[in-house]
C-alpha cells in the first residue's frame, strides 16, 4: 500500500506563520506598554507616587461635618470620599459633594470644613483618599493616592 501524505500548502503555512508572529508581537507590545506608565511628577521632578508617602493631614467627622487640615508640605488638590453602603463602594469627588472646596486645593496649613451628612446617609463608613496634581508630558494630571497611602477610614 502506497499512501500519499500531503502537508499544508506553502501559502497556508506562510499565512499561519505571519499570523503567529503578529500575535506574539502584539502580546509583547501590550506587555511592555503595561509596564511603562506615563510619568507624572511633583515638585522637583519627583514621581508623584512618592509624594503620596509624604501627604500629612488631619481629618475629623462629627455630626455630619468633615473637618480637614493639610498638615504636611504636599499640596492636596482634592479628596475622594469612598463610602461603603450595604457592602458596596461608592466613590465621589469632594467637589461634587460640597461647593466650598478650594479650586486650587489645600496648600500647607490650610483647612476645610463642610457638611457631608446628606451625601453619606445610609453609609456604614467612608474613607478619605488624597488626590494630588502633578506635571506630565500632556500638562497637569491628577493622581489618586493608593488606598494604603494616607487613607483614613471613619465609622458612621
Amino acid at each position: 500500500m502506497n499512501k500519499k501524505k500531503r502537508g499544508l500548502s506553502p501559502v497556508i503555512a506562510t499565512v499561519l506563520l505571519i499570523a503567529i508572529v503578529i500575535a506574539i508581537a502584539l502580546i509583547i507590545f501590550l506587555w511592555v506598554r503595561g509596564m511603562t506608565e506615563e510619568s507624572v511628577t511633583k515638585f522637583s521632578g519627583e514621581n508623584i507616587k512618592l509624594s503620596c508617602d509624604k501627604v500629612s493631614y488631619n481629618a475629623q467627622y462629627e455630626n455630619g461635618n468633615l473637618y480637614f487640615s493639610n498638615d504636611g508640605n504636599v499640596p492636596i488638590y482634592r479628596i475622594e470620599i469612598d463610602s461603603i453602603i450595604g457592602g458596596t463602594h461608592e466613590s465621589k469627588n469632594i467637589e461634587d459633594l460640597v461647593t466650598n472646596w478650594p479650586s486650587n486645593g489645600l496648600g500647607q496649613g490650610k483647612t476645610f470644613s463642610g457638611n457631608l451628612a446628606s451625601h453619606l446617609s445610609g453609609a456604614e463608613s467612608f474613607k478619605i483618599i488624597p488626590v494630588l496634581i502633578g506635571n506630565s508630558d500632556d500638562g497637569k494630571k491628577t493622581y489618586i493616592c493608593s488606598e494604603s497611602k494616607g487613607v483614613r477610614e471613619f465609622e458612621i
